[in-house]
């Protein structure tokens, strides 16, 4: 990709994109009580956003997470992820819809919208930098956001909350790509 910074203006950028599955991951790293990081990975998702370079207040976007897709390298730990803390059986997606897009200055971005996880929505602000542009119909973006799992009722027992960190970043790499 190129620098966005220096070649392409963001008014090149206006148009509706769909999330390249193959350039994107969608992360998480949460601090264990033994001092260590466990980081994982979702594997299916689908979203799409409509940028709008000349005034970003207009952009938007939407994010689906397959909650069920949860890869951390440790069959033990995803299966226990996926069943006592994010209840994929009943709540098999995780989804963010901004509400509010700010352009910072420069590449930088908040995107503030609703998170939803088991069931319950509250509010979150990502913070996006726009990495790169491959002519007019390709994008990247990096960012993430630092969530207290508590918030939305991610937790499995008193046990838990003293041995996992509540707070939890998940981490962006997104490329999307122009729909024709």
């Amino acid at each position: 990709m190129t620098d966005i910074q220096t070649i392409t203006p963001l008014s090149d950028l206006t148009g509706d994109y769909v999330l390249d599955p193959t350039r994107t991951r969608i992360g998480f790293v949460a601090r264990h009580a033994m001092a260590t990081r466990v980081r994982g990975r979702f594997e299916e998702f689908e979203g799409d956003a409509h940028l709008d370079g000349d005034d970003p207040s207009r952009s938007g976007v939407r994010l689906t997470i397959q909650a069920g897709s949860l890869q951390t390298g440790n069959r033990r730990r995803d299966d226990q992820v996926r069943g006592t803390f994010l209840h994929v059986q009943d709540h098999p997606t995780l989804t963010f819809t901004s509400t509010k897009v700010r352009h910072l200055g420069g590449r930088s971005f908040a995107v503030t919208g609703a998170l939803t996880i088991r069931g319950v929505t509250k509010p979150v602000t990502v913070d996006l930098e726009l990495t790169g542009a491959r002519g007019d119909d390709r994008v990247s973006f990096t960012g993430g956001v630092t969530i207290n799992r508590n918030d939305w009722g991610v937790n499995w027992n008193a046990a838990t909350t003293f041995m996992v960190s509540p707070k939890v970043t998940l981490e962006l790499d997104v490329a999307a790509i122009r729909r024709s």
